[in-house]
């Protein structure tokens, strides 16, 4: 026999059970509330998953008080400090006001909630999950109105659970306009417990992006941010800001009514900690290497030796069940990450177990290997595979370098090596000026790099010296070159000394020796098959031809590097050598071939968002609808080309003795149109990205509407406006989701409906389009 005492569980005016009241407001969570209450609409058992801190008890609590409202019994049992599995049912029967006469108290249990509808909430079960597990099991196969919502930081494992994972509070861009900020849910978690320490405290233009740099540091983590938002108590955001390379000792003042592992972040952390397995947890250290996300191959070769490689996979996807792990999925690569209080967390357990620096060393062998592999296949049909892997690599790229500067290691050149093979990367992605500072930083860090080496790493900052127009770096590079050549009779080192005396030559405009030395840096490699450093030089050999005026021997270089470069399905230098050969096709009088030319280097730039082709075509493609008479089109390409070439740091006039050819088209166009229209047309083009350009130079795209050219709102579905409306109030595309009560992917394809219609490229254009229409309404 089980009788019920209703008297701490039953509000007396309703009669139903009592639910935690709320303390704080509840923010944001509308997609997974949205979500929780559609699978327990078809699912008896849902779990939602996450880690420490991470609020799955508010959501937990407020999909119960939803449940309530629609009527029939809602109990919450919380089972935090529970430790020993075996008084779960006593637990849950006390929770539920049950007095046990019988022999069974489980059996007890499921009579008493076998005829209701009801819903049983079990709140932290992550410490004693298998019994929850097995009681769960049971109740829900004798009880069949019974639905069971948990929350644990892993799933339960019984058949027919949903798992709902809740992750972090997306974090807001610092780089964003207040307007978007307020919107942000972790800025407005932020914002209302700092109000609630710091009276009238508001976000502002003044403190807008030091807070959602706090925002984002603290990865959105509701937990962290309340914590740090306690803070304020005493010093101001910008110091809150400076203070959280230290967060564990500074976040340690939560609510005293808090379950004791959520009082200070230290200690959620320290309980998730705790629940790992003693290989887990090595794991964890041991990934806390990685300063941004990685995959399996490379958590292989930084984890061997400490974590058993039969047993990686299975630790693996542990950590990822007990969300230390979070798992992503990049087209067909599945990659992992630590949220960065983890990552934190483990770099400490790794210095206290002595491991950090060995852990570090095996991070930067892996990339140095990694980077190797990828300039040896650079010239070749995996190219945009690598500029992919690359760039998710980034974080992990930079770590790998600053780690080997800081060591200092004497006679070493693996710095100057990883720095110099990224070299190809750095140019594909147009950041000339990062891999500008990585170089020069590389060089200066290890002086005694072996010769041939270092005049190739030489040869390469001074490309992207002369690239920004920086005539005394170039200069610089160029003499440091040519005394180690005059050390040495080896060939590599005495041709990638031609080199770069040939760039600083070319920048310089003195084209006889441009062409003189790099004839001798070209022949050389070629002879010793350095296919990225043969076909550099080759290309480059024909622009400085073409400057000089020897246009057949230009085309014939950049048709030789085509050959080379198409025979073996390579992209980067593919479309420089198409870019060379379209100018000098165009001044031996083709103007149709060197616009087809350039039109194909840019469907290959639009395969891997090169800016720097697409700034030098798209100048290339302006001279030739200048000198066809179509001058806005020549006006819009430039200005395209111009704002392309200022992101890089550069110009897309890349060598001095094109300029001539660039204010010929200018000013033509400027006489034809006039200074207005002149004006407009170069300022549409400046506001293009990668892609908007080059759908227009290819003639798939209009020229995005300016400021003052009017509404277009008839294209507009009544959907389609309404989307366009909270994109202008800054929603991203899962926010604007929630708010229509639409799935993220419908959301995202009424943006790019919207966008094609009114002939945008950016988000920030139907904003302004938005206003405007407004506007001219009113």
């Amino acid at each position: 026999m089980v009788d019920a005492d209703p008297a701490d569980t039953v509000d007396a005016r309703s009669g139903t059970p009592r639910l935690p009241l709320e303390l704080t407001s509840f923010v944001g969570r509308r997609a997974e509330l949205l979500e929780a209450k559609g699978m327990l609409s078809s699912r008896r058992l849902v779990t939602l998953t996450g880690i420490g801190g991470v609020g799955k008890t508010r959501l937990a609590l407020r999909i119960a008080g939803d449940a309530r409202n629609r009527g029939g019994p809602v109990w919450m049992v919380e089972l935090g400090e529970l430790r020993d599995g075996s008084l779960i049912v006593e637990v849950v029967a006390a929770a539920l006001g049950l007095r046990h006469r019988a022999r069974s108290p489980l059996a007890g249990l499921a009579d008493h909630i076998a005829e209701q509808q009801a819903l049983v909430v079990l709140d932290n079960c992550e410490q004693v999950i298998d019994a929850v597990a097995a009681l769960s099991r049971y109740l829900l196969r004798h009880c069949p109105g019974l639905r069971i919502l948990a929350t644990s930081r892993e799933a339960l494992g019984v058949g027919g659970e949903a798992v709902l994972r809740v992750a972090p509070l997306e974090p807001p861009d610092p780089e964003s306009r207040l307007r978007e900020l307020r919107r942000c849910d972790a800025m407005t978690l932020f914002v209302d417990r700092a109000a609630g320490v710091v009276p009238r405290f508001e976000l502002t233009e003044t403190n807008a992006s030091t807070v959602a740099r706090i925002c984002a540091r603290l990865d959105g983590l509701p937990l962290a941010l309340e914590l740090a938002a306690a803070t304020l108590r005493v010093m101001s955001p910008e110091q809150l800001l400076q203070r959280l390379s230290d967060r564990f000792r500074l976040l340690t003042r939560g609510e005293r009514d808090a379950p004791t592992r959520q009082r200070t972040l230290r200690l959620c952390v320290d309980w998730s900690h705790t629940l790992c397995t003693p290989v887990e947890q090595r794991a964890w250290a041991r990934l806390s290497t990685f300063p941004g996300s990685f995959d399996l191959d490379a958590a292989e070769h930084v984890c061997g030796g400490d974590v058993p490689a039969h047993e990686l996979i299975d630790t693996l996807a542990s950590l990822v069940d007990k969300s230390i792990l979070v798992r992503e999925q990049v087209g067909t690569v599945v990659r992992f990450r630590l949220l960065e209080t983890l990552r934190v967390y483990g770099r400490e357990r790794a210095r206290e177990a002595g491991t950090a620096d060995a852990q570090r060393q095996r991070h930067r062998d892996w990339y140095e290997q990694l980077t190797l592999q990828a300039e040896a296949e650079w010239i070749g049909p995996c190219q945009l595979d690598w500029i992919e892997r690359l760039e998710r690599d980034q974080p992990n790229l930079r770590e790998a370098l600053e780690y080997g500067m800081a060591r200092h290691e004497p006679g070493s050149d693996a710095v100057v090596r990883l720095a110099a093979a990224l070299y190809p990367f750095w140019l594909s992605r147009g950041r000339l000026g990062e891999g500008r500072r990585w170089l020069d930083r590389a060089l200066d860090a290890e002086p005694g790099t072996s010769t041939a080496l270092r005049a190739r790493a030489l040869y390469r900052t001074c490309a992207l010296a002369g690239l920004q127009g920086d005539q005394r770096a170039r200069a610089a590079h160029a003499e440091a070159a040519l005394a180690l050549a005059a050390q040495t009779t080896d060939a590599r080192t005495q041709a990638f000394a031609a080199y770069a005396d040939g760039l600083h030559a070319l920048f310089s405009g003195d084209l006889p020796r441009a062409c003189t030395r790099l004839e001798s840096a070209h022949g050389v490699l070629a002879e010793h098959e350095d296919r990225f450093d043969q076909v550099g030089a080759l290309i480059t050999l024909g622009w400085a031809y073409e400057l000089r005026g020897a246009s057949a021997q230009a085309l014939t270089c950049h048709e030789q590097a085509l050959e080379i470069t198409r025979a073996r399905d390579e992209l980067l230098y593919r479309s420089h050598g198409l870019w060379g050969a379209a100018v000098a096709v165009w001044r031996l009088g083709d103007g149709a071939r060197a616009t087809q030319l350039i039109h194909e280097a840019l469907r290959l730039v639009s395969r891997r968002q090169d800016p720097f082709v697409a700034a030098v075509c798209l100048e290339a493609l302006g001279w030739i609808a200048g000198a066809e008479g179509d001058p806005r089109r020549a006006a819009v390409l430039l200005g395209a080309a111009e704002g392309l070439g200022k992101g890089m740091g550069s110009s897309a006039v890349v060598f001095p003795d094109m300029l001539v050819l660039h204010r010929q088209c200018e000013q033509r166009a400027r006489r034809e149109l006039g200074e207005r229209a002149f004006a407009a047309a170069l300022t549409a083009g400046r506001g293009m990205d990668v892609g908007g350009s080059v759908d227009y130079a290819l003639g798939t795209k209009p020229v995005p509407r300016t400021r003052g050219s009017g509404p277009a709102s008839t294209e507009l579905t009544e959907r389609e406006g309404e989307v366009a409306a909270l994109v202008a109030e800054g929603l991203t595309n899962k926010a604007i989701a929630a708010r229509l009560v639409i799935s993220q992917r419908t959301a995202q394809g009424h943006v790019e409906r919207i966008l094609i219609k009114l002939g945008f490229t950016r988000r920030t254009q139907i904003a302004t389009w938005v206003v405007e229409s407004r506007h001219e309404r009113t």
